[in-house]
């Protein structure tokens, strides 16, 4: 039985620490049980929550010395020092073959390890930059939803820790295996770790005098740069400067995000073929479409599609 342990720290987001829980740590009719999964803490006994209560945790950090994975669930507040006991627990685990695997924040901590020198990681997007500031010598790659060396691993925000850790169960057990824990987890059974995360939501549309409304209302016609400067009776050139001032893009990069972010909408909600998604977002083609997507997502549509499409019901018509 592969034992997973998640390290847990006052206060411990539950969320995340649910995220590990639920892959690795629920037992469900139907699905071979691979995993033993428990939780530990620095100092045995209650640990707070971002949920307001307390969870009693009873084991310390002698738990890590027989884990085959650890788990850190986020790391609050993202500057808290690793303390030595800590540190050592955690390399000594790693240097006995076990994987060292974070959930959103948690890389923090990981990092401090200077197990992620001269390797990439990625993390919650808002949380990025900060953490290439504190440690310059990962590679921060804020576009990915999860890095995996195999002895470390680490995902963006908390969501992408469910992707990792069933990448993680597909690695371990198969495809099929983990594709069935996702089917009753209710989850897409793939996404891959390349996949951009989400890109935040622009600005409010009157930081542009509702341009950015106006434009999003006419995205399946052929709007350009000198479009969008006309509706707001000003030069291309002033109109990029006020773009850069207020999105931090350029008019032309704003409308390209914005057609893809309308496609993937498309594809997540509407059976629409490929050809006519282009068509409605202004792509012209989906030659054009797929092109663009893989660029701005780093997938295709159709793996897109698939993998945000629910499965079918068991029973239900083909």
């Amino acid at each position: 039985m592969h034992r997973v342990i998640a390290l847990v720290r006052p206060v411990q987001s539950t969320f995340e620490l649910g995220c590990a829980a639920e892959v690795f740590g629920t037992v469900r009719d139907g699905v071979p049980q691979y995993y033993e999964f428990d939780v530990c803490t620095e100092t045995p006994g209650p640990v707070p929550t971002t949920a307001g209560y307390a969870m009693s945790v009873p084991r310390g950090l002698s738990a890590l010395a027989s884990a085959d994975t650890v788990i850190i669930p986020g790391w609050r507040p993202l500057d808290a020092p690793l303390s030595p006991r800590v540190r050592r627990a955690l390399l000594r685990a790693h240097a006995r073959g076990a994987r060292l695997v974070t959930i959103c924040s948690g890389v923090f901590a990981l990092a401090q390890t200077g197990l992620l020198d001269g390797r990439s990681a990625t993390t919650h997007w808002a949380g990025a930059d900060r953490l290439q500031r504190a440690f310059p010598r990962v590679r921060v790659e804020p576009d990915r939803l999860y890095v995996d060396h195999g002895d470390v691993a680490t995902s963006a925000g908390a969501g992408a820790g469910i992707d990792l850790c069933l990448h993680l169960v597909r690695r371990d057990h198969g495809a099929a295996h983990a594709a069935l824990l996702a089917r009753h987890m209710v989850m897409p059974p793939h996404r891959d770790g390349g996949q951009n995360q989400f890109v935040p939501p622009a600005p409010p549309a009157e930081a542009l005098d509702g341009l950015l409304d106006w434009a999003g209302e006419r995205l399946g016609t052929p709007l350009s740069v000198t479009d969008l400067a006309a509706r707001l009776n000003v030069s291309p050139r002033t109109l990029a400067r006020r773009f850069q001032e207020q999105l931090g893009m350029s008019p032309g990069a704003w409308l390209l995000s914005r057609r893809v972010a309308e496609a993937r909408r498309l594809l997540e909600d509407t059976d629409l073929p490929v050809e006519a998604i282009a068509a409605r977002v202004g792509l012209t083609s989906a030659v054009n479409l797929r092109r663009r997507f893989r660029d701005q997502v780093g997938t295709t549509p159709g793996a897109y599609r698939r993998a945000f499409r629910s499965p079918e019901p068991a029973g239900a018509a083909s």
